[in-house]
């Protein structure tokens, strides 16, 4: 497979759980820091039990040309993010409504299943306002992020379960390449809901303590909330304004092994040959990859799958999953995680897999149980999903000069 050229990333912004935004995210996962607990913006019967990674409430941004009222809290958080990034990459909002700017956004749940008390109006006779249906037509967060910014370029929203985050970076790196747009943000938003909440607790596959990344005890995930995005700039867009690249999209593979709607496929068939396509593209041998930011949500499949597809491709690699401090945030997961994965490229560290202390025996390899030093410019962040999807892109520092 012929490499492919890097996309350079000139801004990041992320907000969940550990953290308002990206330094204060990486500063809790160094410190260890973690704040799981049981939900506050919904209720459950039978009693709650399960904790998540709740963010406190999102207020809308102070400035803008267009009105939120009404938005979704996965719109919000997906503004917020890209504000962030925005900021960092050096952008106006006049300056971009000069270029073709294209949004990809990742998510799963979004607003969809957060009108519980439309369809309870309607099943019991009445005949409720469409506030909630409106609210949910017109909240798209990719369409949100445009709209908010005036932009003009593809416009995407990729629903594909916990893989979304990744595969929007890899979609929109590959509009780049192609010359669709000159910028592109890319990323993931995800909400908290009673639905998605109740849903995974009926799978069996929830932890009733802070989850625990591939430890012999693990029992399952913890979900959570947040978003992320990247800018993705053309090279020659970038030259001329003489911005300097934080990193850039080396690769990116995706692939499905089809083998259960939950399960992923026993042998990792689809995660590995996801990691071979990212690497390939990339131009990257595994004795480049500095570490990897894995999946790890603390289930027991998962967990075991990922290890050993770790163990055989990327043998001796130090791997750290980062969901024990922000939960699993579902269709944000990829691009928080490759968010995190340029900091820790910048810091040459990456932090302890909180919540591992006891390495399983099944599992070949085991995550950093510590704040690890690292040495390359390469690393990987991995996503499985619900439906046998896998995505995985490899992200790298710029070429260093001299």
């Amino acid at each position: 497979m012929t490499p492919v050229a890097p996309v350079p990333i000139t801004g990041l912004g992320c907000l969940c759980a550990a953290g308002p935004d990206l330094p204060a995210c990486v500063a809790a996962l160094y410190a260890g820091v973690r704040v799981p607990a049981l939900p506050v913006r919904f209720t459950r019967d039978p009693p709650v039990r399960h904790p998540v990674f709740e963010m406190p409430e999102v207020l809308p941004p102070a400035r803008g040309r267009h009105g939120r009222a009404g938005l979704s809290r996965t719109s919000l958080l997906a503004l917020t993010a890209a504000r962030e990034a925005l900021e960092d990459a050096g952008w106006s909002p006049a300056a971009l409504r000069r270029l073709r700017v294209g949004v990809c956004v990742g998510t799963t749940v979004g607003s969809a299943l957060n009108n519980e008390a439309f369809y309870r109006a309607y099943r019991a006779g009445g005949r409720p306002g469409m506030d909630a249906i409106d609210r949910f037509l017109g909240t798209n967060p990719a369409a949100a992020v445009a709209r908010e910014h005036g932009l003009s370029g593809p416009c995407q929203t990729v629903v594909n379960a916990c893989s979304s985050g990744t595969d929007a970076l890899g979609i929109a790196a590959s509009w780049i390449r192609a010359g669709v747009c000159d910028v592109a943000l890319a990323g993931g938003a995800d909400e908290l809901c009673r639905v998605t909440y109740n849903g995974f607790i009926s799978l069996m596959i929830t932890d009733e303590v802070p989850c625990r990344p591939f430890d012999r005890s693990r029992r399952g995930l913890n979900l959570g909330e947040g978003a992320a995005m990247l800018v993705l700039e053309a090279e020659p867009v970038r030259f001329r304004r003489a911005r300097a690249a934080r990193a850039a999209v080396l690769g990116y593979g995706s692939a499905c092994d089809a083998h259960h709607l939950t399960a992923p496929h026993p042998d990792g068939r689809g995660l590995k040959a996801a990691v071979c396509e990212a690497l390939e593209t990339a131009g990257v041998d595994a004795d480049r990859v500095a570490f990897v930011n894995a999946h790890g949500t603390g289930t027991p499949d998962n967990d075991r799958v990922e290890s050993r597809a770790l163990a055989e491709q990327l043998p001796g690699v130090p791997f750290v999953s980062t969901k024990g401090y922000t939960g699993h945030t579902l269709g944000a997961a990829g691009a928080i995680e490759a968010a995190f994965t340029v900091a820790c490229l910048e810091q040459g560290k990456i932090p302890a897999n909180v919540g591992f202390s006891e390495p399983d025996p099944e599992l070949p390899a085991a995550p950093a149980a510590r704040v690890t030093p690292v040495t390359g410019r390469v690393a990987l962040s991995q996503s499985l999903a619900f439906g046998g999807s896998n995505a995985a892109v490899v992200l790298g520092l710029p070429a260093q000069e001299g």
